[in-house]
């Protein structure tokens, strides 16, 4: 527009006609000449400017509409595509909030092979994230609890800014599936009781988790350090694991002799986590295993896939540094 704008000047137009000229040129609308083209090198212009002028502007609009409508169908493919994989979830876990808190959460999760949907409002931090189904909405809502698949759950981590949220999240959450365990975070201690009324199974305060493991390591570091290194490091060969004893379970009704768990497995059995909730630490040979209880034990990942081949529950996926 600008070259046919100058062009029409050299030719003797003022400028506001030079330019009315090249607009009804290019958009096609050519209401009328300004003045009659007398000569052929006016008239040759002209021309050129149709072709160049008009083939330009079409191609620039049909880009953008291609670019529009590429972009809306790929969103809307690619939305019913993490739909039908949430969709295909079960036993998965959910979180909410994908703050420094939701983030290291899933990326934790992630390592450890779980199957995790995460749900958050703010559209920038759901770009973020790219190892697992994520959610654009409102975690408070119903509609986008049920989207993330909350009646197939295993589990839901409610990790937003505010309590109040977290709380909210929880009763929504309890009252759709009655039998997801729920872990919520809480910022103030008068939080917790309120978040276990609601329905947390489990309730963690960042803050004062953070002071605990930083005075455990200027107490025992080494006992720290362990119990870190156990639990956090993927390229250590031994893991600390929970291995369920189900209903008819060959592990049922015996005790810990009697299932000799480490010469037939090479894990050690640490604790055992009793159905009635109790938890006994460093369990003697005469405990006795029950259906419903979980047995904690370290070992290698082999030795404790033997493990769940005894307590009949399977052989896990392999973990991720094997």
């Amino acid at each position: 527009m600008a070259a046919s704008t100058v062009g029409y000047i050299a030719f003797g137009f003022p400028l506001v006609d030079a330019l009315f000229q090249t607009f009804t040129t290019i958009s096609t609308v050519g209401y009328r000449e300004i003045r009659p083209l007398d000569t052929n090198a006016e008239k040759l212009f002209t021309i050129g400017v149709i072709v160049v002028g008009v083939g330009s502007a079409l191609y620039t609009l049909s880009a953008v509409f291609e670019a529009i409508v590429q972009g809306e169908i790929a969103e809307l493919v690619g939305r019913r595509r993490m739909d039908r994989n949430i969709a295909k979830l079960s036993g998965h876990l959910i979180v909410c909030g994908y703050g420094r808190v939701g983030r290291e959460i899933t990326r934790a999760a992630c390592e450890h092979g779980a199957d995790v949907v995460v749900v958050d409002s703010d559209p920038s931090r759901c770009a973020l994230v790219d190892r697992c189904p994520v959610l654009t909405g409102d975690a408070t809502d119903e509609t986008v609890l049920r989207d993330a698949g909350i009646e197939r759950a295993k589990t839901l981590i409610a990790a937003l800014a505010g309590d109040a949220e977290n709380l909210f999240v929880t009763l929504t959450a309890r009252g759709l599936n009655p039998d997801v365990f729920i872990i919520t975070r809480a910022r103030t201690e008068s939080s917790e009781a309120k978040m276990e009324q609601a329905g947390a199974n489990r309730v963690v305060n960042p803050q004062r988790l953070g002071g605990a493991r930083m005075a455990a390591f200027a107490l025992e570091p080494a006992v720290t350090e362990f119990v870190d290194v156990i639990m956090h490091e993927r390229s250590l060969d031994y893991r600390l694991a929970e291995v369920p004893v189900p209903d008819g379970s060959p592990l049922a009704g015996r005790t810990v002799r009697d299932t000799h768990i480490r010469d037939r497995t090479g894990a050690l059995v640490l604790g055992v986590h009793k159905r009635s909730g109790k938890i006994d630490p460093n369990p003697g040979p005469e405990t006795s295993l029950d259906a419903g209880d979980i047995v904690i034990a370290i070992g290698t990942p082999d030795q404790l896939d033997a493990l769940r081949a005894a307590a009949g529950t399977g052989k896990s996926q392999p973990s991720p540094s094997t």
